[in-house]
């Protein structure tokens, strides 16, 4: 069975409605041991018995952790490619961000054009199902795709055209435009459209009360890919590759310069709004290129991340910054009489937030939001790189002999300087020729004609020009110095 992904920003844990049952060619027994499945309906979607979550018989141990992470062990044949994205919504006579208004008119247009399942909470509309395919709102009344395991790039461009002609065909009739773009230019925090729920508003008091800004979430835009493993040897090597060359993906697709309506100082700033977001959650974990490392190691890391909440009886519970390891050891009076599941265990590794994140496949999250060729670019740039053997080994060589130092250098400098930022004996631009070149030759050993679809990022890696970079020469020329005509030039 093909996994089927979830959102993966904050709304990742705020959108468990759309959810999914996976199976492991290497570890079925996993589903029929003593927790329960992975599936959900947090969000009022209906399931059926063989999706109902068996009721846990026996503690949940330290070994059903690793267990759910080897049971995404797929082999080759089976990989499939996950890609999400987000769009930022806004009124085209005022340019001002979309109300939740217009957000629910928009969700149940597209439900009774196109034949979308609504997905509702305490009778409001947040989200809509088809298929694999699910639409979700992020914290800010972002529009997320969160598409469906699919095997080939030129499917993935076609769930992307679909759903770009969806959303554009009911937005006009709205008078509502979407941009590509990895953060909201134009307005104040004060004018964004606030998604409240139980769950944001948990995540946002420990947020508060840990210094990580009022904005987390509500501005921001990206787009990522969710990719198989075949064992834990792949998928260290995998993380390990993928984890290093991050920087160099913000880098190709630093695509967020704007905001309050002028230049911010950076070429990436939704990446630069994750540096100082509760570290205990987020960053480039070290300890990835440590020989201990493997699903054990991951486990042991996310059992000690604070808890957001649980889910019970369609209410949240604030855990009150208790962890995981906290929670199975049953030490916290106020959830004693809760008995940990692998459902909790699910909830809870959604709320950890590194450069690339474990779940039943790897995650790569370092990517603004862009135009259409840029959302299909990302996609490529991973498959060529971590799907092809040979890529692969030839990264891994690469990044050998890469300090902790140097790739904390790279995630703290790229969202400044982009492609510009020097490492070692010269600019990052030569190692992003030299990177994409391997996940051309990847695409091209992958027999599908897929090596178009780097077109867009290849001539970023050529030029050294960012998106962000174009975006800004527009706005100190031809622009006047007004960030309005950007809402033109990036609506899709």
């Amino acid at each position: 069975m093909a996994l089927v992904f979830s959102s993966c920003g904050l709304g990742a844990v705020m959108n468990l409605g759309a959810l999914k049952t996976y199976v492991s060619y290497s570890d079925k027994k996993f589903l029929a041991c003593k927790k329960s499945k992975i599936v959900a309906s947090n969000q009022g979607t209906k399931t059926t018995a063989s999706d109902s979550a068996l009721v846990a018989t026996e503690p949940l141990t330290k070994e059903d952790l690793i267990a759910f992470f080897s049971s995404g062990c797929k082999p080759k044949e089976m990989w499939r490619i996950g890609t999400e994205h987000e769009k930022i919504g806004f009124d085209v006579k005022t340019l001002r961000p979309i109300t939740y208004e217009q957000i629910t008119a928009l969700l149940n247009g597209i439900s009774e054009r196109f034949d979308w399942d609504k997905v509702m909470e305490t009778g409001t509309i947040i989200g809509l199902k088809q298929g694999m395919q699910s639409i979700s709102l992020e914290r800010g009344g972002q529009l997320e795709l969160s598409g469906a395991a699919l095997e080939t790039l030129h499917q993935t461009y076609d769930e992307l055209q679909s759903h770009l002609y969806q959303v554009k065909t009911i937005g006009e009739d709205l008078g509502i435009g979407f941009l590509g773009i990895g953060y909201e230019p134009k307005s104040s925090l004060e004018d964004a459209t606030i998604v409240r729920k139980t769950r944001y508003d948990i995540i946002q008091d420990c947020f508060d009360r840990t210094g990580s800004g009022p904005d987390m979430g509500l501005k921001t835009c990206t787009v990522q890919v969710n990719l198989d493993y075949s064992s834990e040897t792949d998928m260290i090597r995998k993380f390990r590759a993928s984890l290093a060359l991050q920087p160099i993906a913000t880098a190709l697709f630093a695509n967020s310069p704007f905001s309050n309506g002028k230049p911010n100082g950076f070429l990436s700033l939704r990446s630069h709004t994750w540096i100082d977001i509760d570290k205990r959650r987020t960053g480039m974990i070290p300890f990835v290129f440590n020989d201990s490392f493997g699903f054990e190691r991951y486990v042991e890391y996310a059992l000690d991340v604070p808890m957001f909440f649980l889910h019970r009886n369609k209410s949240y519970l604030d855990c009150r910054g208790m962890t995981f390891r906290d929670f199975m050891s049953r030490k916290i009076s106020h959830l004693s009489h809760e008995q940990p599941t692998i459902n909790d265990w699910e909830t809870h590794i959604g709320t950890i937030w590194p450069e690339v994140r474990l779940k039943r496949y790897l995650e790569m999250r370092g990517a603004d939001g862009g135009s259409r060729e840029m959302l299909c670019a990302l996609p490529a740039f991973w498959v060529g790189l971590l799907y092809d053997e040979e890529s692969l080994q030839t990264v891994l060589d690469m990044i050998a002999d890469w300090t902790t130092e140097e790739r904390e250098m790279l995630r703290t400098q790229v969202p400044v300087s982009g492609l510009k930022t020097m490492f070692r004996d010269g600019p990052l631009k030569h190692v992003a020729e030299d990177v994409l070149k391997l996940a051309k030759d990847g695409l091209e050993r992958r027999n599908y004609k897929e090596t178009g679809f780097l077109d867009a990022v290849a001539e970023v890696a050529i030029t050294g020009v960012t998106p962000a970079e174009k975006l800004l020469n527009l706005y100190s020329g031809y622009w006047g110095q007004s960030v309005d005509p950007l809402f033109h030039e990036m609506q899709y």
